[in-house]
């Protein structure tokens, strides 16, 4: 089943947003001392627990096998923290496409309501929730979002139980997807539309790496990383590939404590070796680390996979400093992975006063690509969905969308590759005025400029 992804969307929509600058910094973490962001997508560190696998969550709403047609109305239970930039773009993208659906025969002519609850970014909360919103008469017929894996992971069980569809939009462990491998039909209702997995992200600073290093000039490189779970795979796979396949010198690998906040001694390392760039996985401890970097003005390059740097407000925020930081993301406001990215981020933009964040790109192809599932399938049953989402491929704002199969590495991953989903790396660039904007730099398709060295480096 195919979809080319063209859709209307409702004129006039109009919200209040917290796009000024003091919101934003109090939703983000960002503060004077120290600068601090979430990331979708990774767990707590790697000595932690890494969630409990769900708390069983009863069992009553489970109607996998039930049958029925399409009621007169959807419920969509959208889920992540609220007060932070990755959570709200998933709260607002599902409103969003809820809103445009409902001005076009809704869901098979049913109106869509969306169901949010506010994780705080906390797997027991994330439960409580994610409990509320799939028990009783008034059930969610699916779940879409999740900010972090930690809170992932912690609901997997309560999916399995609940037996109903969950389309991840935000965390990228590969563990989920292990899940299915393990007991396929327990844990069939999950699906995961964005980001691409932790060990893909690992493949795309190696591409990346491969196709750029040379021309940048980074011919002695290390590599930072926070000491979370999700930075495991991607360590690995630079550890094991960057020297041989982009061909420079890894001259040290950083796994860096949770907490961290004086990057001092590890830039002076750093300068000591030589660097020509650092090339970075870091989303919790992110900002500091830049803001020192670009404070202290160190003689080497930054970025590579840096969440914090993804929020389309950063430059503004950090007053500058993320000048020349670069970063994957799944896609810019500006960049036209597929004829629906821009039209979204617009629309987007109008609704909220401010541009989305990754989460709310995948957040966004979940309702649609849920729509098409349940149109497909004629019901809401989730056996039948789950059915129907195996087969679907969809033109979404992130890519071609599709997903990995039973007997696969990933199950029910979205796929990655280049006719599928693989992202964009951007660069923070000023213009004549000062301005700062996320230019992307990879892939060639979709370059809007070419990499600049920091100011201060020669």
């Amino acid at each position: 089943m195919a979809n080319d992804g063209n859709r209307g969307r409702q004129d006039g929509t109009s919200r209040n947003a917290s796009s000024n600058r003091r919101r934003f910094l109090k939703a983000t973490g960002l503060g004077a001392t120290g600068l601090t962001a979430g990331l979708a997508g990774c767990t707590s560190p790697s000595d932690g627990d890494g969630g409990d696998g769900g708390d069983g969550g009863g069992g009553d709403g489970g109607d996998g096998g039930s049958g029925g047609g399409i009621p007169d109305v959807i419920r969509v239970g959208a889920l992540g923290p609220a007060e932070a930039p990755f959570g709200a773009s998933i709260l607002n993208s599902a409103e969003l496409a809820a809103e445009e659906m409902n001005a076009n025969d809704g869901i098979g002519g049913a109106d869509v309501e969306i169901v949010t609850g506010d994780t705080k970014d906390d797997p027991g909360t994330a439960r409580q929730r994610y409990s509320e919103m799939t028990s009783g008469g008034e059930a969610v017929d699916a779940t879409l979002g999740i900010f972090g894996s930690e809170q992932l992971l912690a609901l997997l069980g309560n999916i399995a139980d609940k037996e109903t569809v969950h389309l991840t939009a935000g965390a990228a462990t590969p563990e989920a997807p292990q899940q299915l491998k393990e007991d396929f039909e327990r844990f069939k209702y999950w699906f995961r539309v964005g980001p691409i997995n932790a060990t893909f992200l690992g493949d795309s600073l190696i591409q990346y790496a491969k196709n750029r290093f040379e021309d940048m000039g980074w011919e002695r490189v290390a590599f930072l990383a926070e000491d979370y779970k999700w930075t495991e795979p991607v360590t690995a796979t630079i550890n094991n590939r960057l020297e041989d396949e982009a061909g420079v010198t890894l001259t040290s690998v950083r796994r860096i404590a949770e907490g961290t906040e004086d990057f001092s001694p590890i830039y002076d390392q750093l300068e000591s070796e030589n660097v020509d760039g650092a090339f970075t996985s870091l989303a919790h401890i992110g900002s500091t680390s830049l803001v020192q970097w670009a404070k202290q003005q160190r003689p080497f390059g930054y970025g590579g996979i840096h969440v914090p740097t993804q929020l389309p407000s950063y430059y503004a925020a950090t007053e500058g400093a993320a000048i020349s930081t670069f970063s994957q993301t799944t896609a810019t406001p500006t960049s036209e992975v597929t004829g629906q990215t821009i039209p979204y981020a617009e629309a987007y933009n109008e609704a909220y006063d401010g541009f989305p964040v990754y989460s709310g790109y995948s957040a966004y192809d979940a309702m649609y690509m849920l729509k098409e599932a349940v149109e497909s399938a004629g019901t809401v049953n989730s056996d039948d969905i789950v059915a129907e989402l195996e087969g679907l491929s969809y033109t979404g704002t992130s890519g071609q969308l599709e997903f990995y199969g039973q007997g696969e590495e990933f199950p029910h991953d979205v796929k990655y590759g280049p006719e599928f989903a693989e992202g964009v790396y951007f660069q923070w660039q000023a213009d004549s005025e000062g301005n700062g904007s996320q230019q992307v730099i990879f892939p060639d398709s979709l370059a809007t400029s070419e990499y600049q060295s920091p100011p201060w480096v020669q």
